[in-house]
């Protein structure tokens, strides 16, 4: 999409992700890898813009989810960056996969086998995590099948190379889970002993995600995977609040990196007594002007937030009124005498003292800060700012 074109724009701050990072190293150990979640079109961010962004800041481990994330990520690479695949991969996806130099975890001897077939095919080995299943239930070996994957590893050292042990936390980020966490971490500790028992031996074991790496310090094994912190955003306000609390500070020390803008298309007076887009969800209790902005559900403003939603214009807060469209929405601006077609609009992101944040979203919809994030269609224009 040709971005002259384009009815809104996403800024990601270089100055807001060397910030973060500085904090993110403060927790994590100098010892441990950091590996950048980039899976959700990098958490709404854009691939293809953040990668080379998050490579010039020092990253050079990144994860996603499927391998068509993991291709986009090495078409945007710069140099050398070590690329893991955390879920699905196909089958024939993986002889691309190999070649690359891509990592992939497995969690069924399926893929294992198929893992090998394709290393012999392109000569190259296969570069495995065996992803463990610990209490999630969702992927991964068990204790009981985790022997014939070791066996199986130990067979095939030639073509096969164990590069990681990992699982997954199911809900690091709360404290209702905190038995549960306590008791995966138990049985990954029974999976590398089982470990130990086969002449082969992992380069990695990891298991931390945000959260995680946070609260429980012990689980930042040789690598962390981080998502949503490096964005500037605590995974929940429980987290946010326990590291305030901890801390004995008041201010979140995270700077988000996006900011989501657009500008008006229209400036109308509407009459008291009329209603305001369809239906009949708003009507106009006094004379009002109302301004028309080209953004609707269609670019990732949720429907939800009709009646809801804030956005700024000059410096102002003002509200979403009536249903929000497929492309466009209206707010109330009759507080802004001066208003003109053409003025910007922050959706996300500052303007004057005042802010929307994500999570204001939240607010007023059910949406979480990585489900807004990621609906942010990838067409948006995005631009690199310091």
């Amino acid at each position: 999409m040709n971005s002259n074109f384009a009815t809104s724009y996403i800024e990601i701050s270089k100055e807001a992700l060397q910030h973060n990072l500085k904090f993110i190293h403060r927790f994590v150990r100098k010892s441990v890898q950091i590996s950048s979640v980039v899976k959700g079109n990098a958490y709404g961010h854009g691939i293809e813009q953040y990668i080379p962004l998050a490579q010039e800041c020092g990253f050079d481990h990144f994860s996603v989810f499927c391998a068509d994330e993991a291709y986009r990520v090495h078409q945007a690479s710069k140099g050398e960056s070590t690329i893991m695949i955390m879920g699905h991969v196909e089958n024939n996806q993986l002889e691309w996969a190999i070649e690359n130099n891509v990592q992939a975890y497995v969690f069924e001897m399926d893929r294992l086998e198929q893992a090998l077939r394709y290393a012999k095919r392109t000569k190259k080995k296969a570069k495995v995590h065996i992803e463990v299943e610990t209490g999630m239930n969702r992927t991964g070996f068990t204790l009981k099948d985790l022997d014939k994957a070791l066996a199986f590893l130990q067979e095939h050292q030639e073509w096969i190379e164990f590069q990681g042990l990992c699982t997954h936390f199911a809900g690091a980020e709360s404290v209702t889970n905190y038995y549960r966490i306590q008791q995966q971490q138990k049985q990954f500790d029974k999976a590398l002993t089982k470990v130990a028992l086969y002449p082969v031996e992992p380069k990695q074991t990891h298991m931390a995600c945000s959260a995680a790496a946070m609260r429980y310090p012990k689980t930042q094994k040789d690598l962390v995977r981080l998502g949503i912190i490096q964005y500037g955003f605590f995974p929940t306000n429980e987290v946010l609040i326990e590291y305030l609390t901890r801390k004995k500070v008041a201010k979140d020390p995270l700077r988000r990196l996006i900011s989501w803008k657009s500008s008006v298309m229209d400036v109308k007076h509407v009459k008291k007594g009329e209603f305001v887009g369809y239906g009949t969800s708003y009507l106009a209790g006094e004379d009002r002007t109302i301004a028309t902005i080209p953004v609707g559900y269609s670019h990732g403003f949720s429907r939800s937030l009709s009646n809801q939603g804030r956005v700024l214009i000059r410096g102002q807060r003002v509200q979403v009124i009536g249903t929000v469209n497929m492309n466009m929405m209206t707010v109330d601006v009759t507080q802004i005498p001066s208003i003109e077609k053409g003025d910007e609009v922050v959706l996300i992101g500052k303007q004057g003292d005042l802010e929307i944040t994500i999570s204001s979203f939240s607010e007023y919809s059910d949406l979480l800060n990585y489900e807004l994030l990621t609906r942010l269609p990838r067409d948006i224009p995005r631009y690199i700012v310091e």
